[in-house]
């Protein structure tokens, strides 16, 4: 027999003989909001008020355990009890107090079982401290329990990658104490069972010492020294986790001032604001329509692009055609994607049962006939406007009705792409980045004819392949090649005028950027801006300054960049060194046009460098190329390697303020007016003092 008390109506008490069961049920993910904390607390109180409860298990209803904090909660004032404070109840306890997790247990929901005298994971758990990735620390005892269990190397490991751990891995470095099967309740009666009959051991974690392991601590400290100076978090982790050497109370005190640390810093309104932007970017109309059924696709080329399209999408479970005009360059093909696909199992990605399955579903083929019956094809040759057509013409007449047909087009205008066909509701953009199969960007651009269901079908597809897909409506370059295209001139114009290109890359990589522009383009290969600056020619505006000299003569002496061993740097040795040929070939040009090259600060050059970016991405969001600026923003984060912790080019305007920036504007256009030009929206921002966070609530 047994009766069940509600705390509340998050929190239950189920009496089963000498063992009392509390469920939390909080959907959809049981996160840890005020009602949890406040009804776990109480549950603990009443229970150990009540000398029938000999053992007390806490499992949770629904799909997982807890996967961590409630996100209605960021931002307003905290409501207590506070996290640390409730596990520190539980921890307490005079009766023992289990717990069964199931599912995923991240971040407060783990650090809710490290507070409990023993742990049973579910077969399928995943567990996790993933507040890295919001500028944060573990903030309720993550950094202090994980190292008594699990030794420091491996509290590191967790709160400094974020990276989920299964319940095998976990179990093996001590952080839970068995892994079962079966239902979360039931699991829970056998384990409170097992306890009774003295055959499951419990005891408290914060009685452990943790291993000492101070090389651990000082090569983590010195790594994050030299390769990311610039972040707050990680650091303060790493002081968190040293501090697990001293009893609780005074550990706890540490990781609770790192954590507030942490939360007043810049970094963690960016990453919070590129956590939220992730899921504002596919909550717009055009996401939420009905979608076509998307089971087989079609890719024509087999290149680095397409290749990676193709691995994305078998990878998310479908059957892929892939389209090639020569034998080699399809063998070229497979064999990349065989690639791709090994690198997954490599990694845990995929495990290594189904690699063979995932490469059965791919077809080579020699045949654009071999499309009739897919229910997307994705077009991802060369960016040449008449060979598109030419694709698309065929397709028209080889793809069944109610096929979609998506040109994966970095520039180009897709109407006019669409005009091939008889079917233009059938076609829109989908822009991967590469590489496909890694890179999460998907642009999803809308055509004049474009129909809902399509649009709908687009997010779908970003959705199944783990995706953020952003809606752009067409131009050139659509969102974020159309703002590259601004403000890499901007690069080239310091360059010009007197800056390094290895000085500009370093003051960028200072600012946050993975890589500088200029390694940037010697990674994707320099003949492709050459070829979009020779398309481009004829519609050049002759007032505009030209900023490609340089980079066209690099790319006349055939070094496009690491593919050729040269570009603006040499590869002969692997990391990249200046290339002194280039560096000649600047000042020529300099001499030829004649310029007197000046110095620039590193702050200059990321001033300049970011004004350029936010004015054009003003006029992006102005003319309604991006449907707000959360929509920029997480362009830039996901496809551009703009720093994370930044929130993206938009978010990092607001710091500065539009005055700022409109002042930064005009100073610059004395130089050149022509280039440096306010946009109307931003000078619209500057006189009302609006933000562009005001605009995304707007939106």
């Amino acid at each position: 027999m047994s009766d069940i008390l509600k705390i509340n109506e998050r929190i239950s008490i189920e009496r089963v003989g000498d063992v009392a069961l509390i469920c939390i049920d909080n959907p959809p993910v049981n996160a840890t909001g005020q009602a949890v904390r406040q009804g776990l607390q109480e549950a603990i109180e009443v229970l150990n008020a009540d000398a029938q409860a000999q053992v007390i298990a806490i499992y949770a209803a629904g799909r997982t355990f807890v996967a961590g904090a409630d996100i209605r909660e960021f931002g307003k004032p905290p409501m207590p009890p506070a996290l640390p404070d409730v596990f520190n109840v539980i921890e307490d306890s005079q009766t023992p107090v289990i717990s069964v997790l199931h599912g995923t247990a991240l971040g407060g929901g783990f650090e809710l079982g490290l507070a409990t005298h023993a742990r049973i994971g579910i077969e399928g758990l995943r567990v996790g401290l993933p507040e890295i990735n919001l500028g944060l620390l573990p903030g309720a005892g993550g950094t202090q329990r994980v190292p008594r269990l699990a030794g420091i190397p491996m509290a590191l490991d967790m709160a400094l990658s974020g990276r989920m751990v299964s319940a095998r891995e976990a179990l093996e470095k001590g952080l839970l104490d068995r892994v079962e099967t079966g239902a979360p309740r039931d699991v829970a009666l056998a384990a409170a069972a097992q306890v009774l009959a003295g055959t499951l051991p419990t005891r408290r974690t914060c009685d452990l010492a943790t291993p000492k392991d101070d090389k651990a601590l000082e090569d983590t400290a010195a790594m994050l020294r030299a390769k990311q100076a610039h972040l707050v978090a990680p650091h303060k982790i790493v002081e968190a986790v040293r501090a697990a050497y001293l009893p609780r109370t005074e550990g706890l005190a540490v990781e609770r001032q790192a954590f507030i640390d942490c939360m007043q810093t810049p970094q963690r309104a960016g990453m919070i604001h590129a956590f939220f932007g992730e899921r504002a970017v596919s909550n717009v109309a055009e996401a939420k329509g009905p979608a076509r059924d998307i089971g087989k696709v079609g890719v024509i080329g087999g290149g680095t692009m397409g290749s990676g399209i193709a691995t994305s999408c078998l990878l998310a479970g479908l059957d892929v055609v892939l389209v090639e005009v020569a034998p080699e360059g399809l063998q070229r093909g497979v064999d990349t994607i065989t690639k791709n696909i090994d690198g997954a199992v490599s990694r845990g990605k995929l495990p290594a049962d189904k690699r063979d399955g995932v490469l059965a579903a791919l077809t080579p083929s020699l045949k654009m006939e071999d499309l009739g019956d897919v229910d997307l094809v994705i077009e991802a040759v060369f960016e040449q406007m008449d060979v598109k057509k030419d694709i698309f013409g065929r397709l028209d007449r080889i793809c069944k009705p109610g096929a979609i047909l998506a040109s994966n087009t970095s520039y180009l205008d897709i109407n006019e792409i669409a005009t091939c066909t008889q079917r233009p509701q059938d076609v829109l953009g989908l822009h991967f980045f590469s590489p496909a199969h890694v890179m999460r960007l998907l642009e999803i651009v809308q055509g004049a004819g474009t129909a809902p269901d399509v649009l709908a079908s687009g997010f779908a597809l970003a959705k199944r392949l783990k995706k953020v897909g952003v809606l752009a409506q067409v131009c050139d370059g659509f969102i974020g090649n159309r703002i590259l295209a601004h403000y890499s001139q901007t690069a080239s114009y310091l360059v010009l005028d007197g800056a390094a290109p290895a000085q500009v890359d370093a003051a960028l990589e200072a600012f946050g950027f993975a890589m500088g522009p200029h390694k940037v383009g010697d990674l994707a290969g320099l003949d492709i801006g050459w070829m979009t600056r020779k398309r481009k020619a004829a519609t050049r505006n002759p007032a505009e300054r030209y900023a490609g000299d340089v980079a066209d003569r690099i790319c006349e002496n055939g070094w496009f960049g690491r593919k050729t061993g040269r570009g603006y740097y040499n590869y002969d040795g692997g990391a990249p060194v200046p290339n002194p040929q280039a560096l000649e070939i600047i000042d020529a040009v300099r001499s030829e046009k004649g310029i007197t090259p000046r110095a620039f600060s590193d702050e200059e050059i990321v001033d300049r460098y970011m004004t350029a970016m936010i004015a054009e991405a003003a006029r992006v969001v102005e003319d309604g190329t991006a449907k707000r600026p959360v929509d920029v923003d997480m362009v830039f984060v996901f496809g551009y390697g703009f720093p994370r912790y930044r929130g993206g080019p938009l978010h990092y305007a607001d710091t500065l303020g539009a005055r700022e920036l409109v002042a930064r504007i005009q100073r610059y256009a004395q130089e050149d007016a022509q280039y440096w030009q306010v946009p109307a929206l931003l000078q619209q921002m500057a006189e009302t003092g609006k933000t562009f966070a005001d605009l995304n609530k707007e939106g």
